[in-house]
């Protein structure tokens, strides 16, 4: 039916941006913004995507990346990270659980559709 992306963000302006980014290149987007229940979400609406920010309120995203990764629905899901600390060390704890793509805030639209496209081809 369409590409669907599921972004577990909790700052509105970045939901909005990348909602109305992905909307104009013809994905469908759900969003969620918390940790809790963020496995239980992306199992539900079963994204072709997801786009996880590193910290959230209630589980941070590694922790949930760990449990997708573990979960057979889930265990070959493309995951975009998205984190505001870009240093080596969050890049590396990323792919070791597991991360199809780490990218850093701010980033620019072409970057994300770049990135979504790769993990998704048309």
């Amino acid at each position: 039916m369409g590409k669907r992306v599921l972004v577990i963000e909790d700052e509105p302006n970045i939901i909005e941006a990348i909602n109305f980014i992905l909307s104009r290149d013809g994905w469908s987007v759900d969003t969620h913004s918390n940790g809790h229940d963020a496995v239980d979400v992306v199992l539900a609406k079963a994204p072709n995507l997801v786009i996880l920010d590193v910290m959230l309120p209630g589980r941070s995203g590694y922790d949930i990346l760990k449990d997708l990764r573990a979960h057979p629905q889930t265990a070959d899901l493309p995951v975009l990270m998205l984190t505001a600390r870009g240093q080596n060390k969050d890049r590396d704890m990323a792919e070791r659980l597991g991360a199809s793509c780490f990218m850093t805030k701010p980033f620019s639209n072409a970057e994300v559709l770049e990135a979504l496209r790769s993990l998704v081809p048309q």
